[in-house]
């Protein structure tokens, strides 16, 4: 009798294991009490502190940074203390990026949130970025302000930098497992997804019940290697809605 090629066996066995994972994350989506999003490359466009840094005359230099950290190869914390000491922005230098280069939604952004708010399905931005910046994104999706979580900037009394908030879970490599294990808590959530672009996003899963990578504005390679269900544009999830 012939026999099938080990390797022949293995890659059956790998694309089935895919499938059916894929197939899971969709239930767990379909079902979700829940719906996390990453903000920056994600619900918006562009990454908010690389728009900081461009307003601020050292796009360049903090750009490379943010490659390294959504790359994984830095801690998150030590990439974002090392771009604020780079750019160094006044109160009035983020007010006037926000009214002058307010944030772009990602297409399809809103008509997903809306489905999911009609759903029941409560839904929270949680953000490496900064909360000044989510929280004019959050009002044109009609989130809520306590469904953020997000770095806080501070300022001295004269308006100039005084560095960031480093209590705040989104501060830290792991913060947005953290954020979604606190979630689960205070609500009693069972089934949450988190939807995102960066390595800070896939890490979160567990404790998100399952991950769904976002490749709509960046694709990252090993993201997108390690997502069971990986998207290219947020009306794949509109479709995913639309079966129940």
């Amino acid at each position: 009798m012939l026999k099938r090629p080990a390797c022949a066996c293995h890659i059956s066995a790998l694309l089935f294991r895919t499938m059916t994972t894929t197939q899971e994350t969709k239930e767990l989506f379909r079902r979700a009490d829940a719906v996390c999003f990453d903000v920056d490359s994600t619900v918006i466009k562009e990454e908010g502190i690389d728009e900081l840094a461009k307003f601020c005359g050292v796009g360049d230099a903090v750009r490379e940074m943010t490659l390294k950290a959504m790359g994984g190869s830095l801690t998150f914390k030590k990439a974002l203390t090392e771009r604020l000491s780079i750019i160094r922005c006044s109160r009035e230098q983020v007010n006037k990026l926000i009214t002058d280069h307010p944030p772009q939604l990602t297409p399809g952004i809103k008509e997903l949130v809306d489905r999911l708010h009609q759903r029941n399905i409560k839904v929270f931005l949680i953000s490496g970025g900064f909360r000044c910046i989510v929280e004019h994104v959050a009002s044109q999706l009609n989130i809520p302000l306590d469904h953020i979580y997000a770095n806080r900037l501070k300022f001295y009394f004269n308006g100039e930098y005084a560095g960031f908030d480093e209590t705040q879970p989104t501060a830290e490599s792991g913060g947005k497992g953290k954020v979604i294990s606190m979630l689960k808590e205070q609500y009693g959530f069972k089934t949450v997804v988190m939807i995102g672009d960066g390595a800070t996003d896939l890490e979160a899963c567990p404790p998100a019940s399952s991950f769904i990578g976002f490749g709509g504005n960046v694709v990252r390679s090993q993201v997108k290697e390690r997502s069971s269900w990986y998207v290219m544009s947020f009306d794949e999830l509109l479709k995913e809605l639309e079966k129940i």
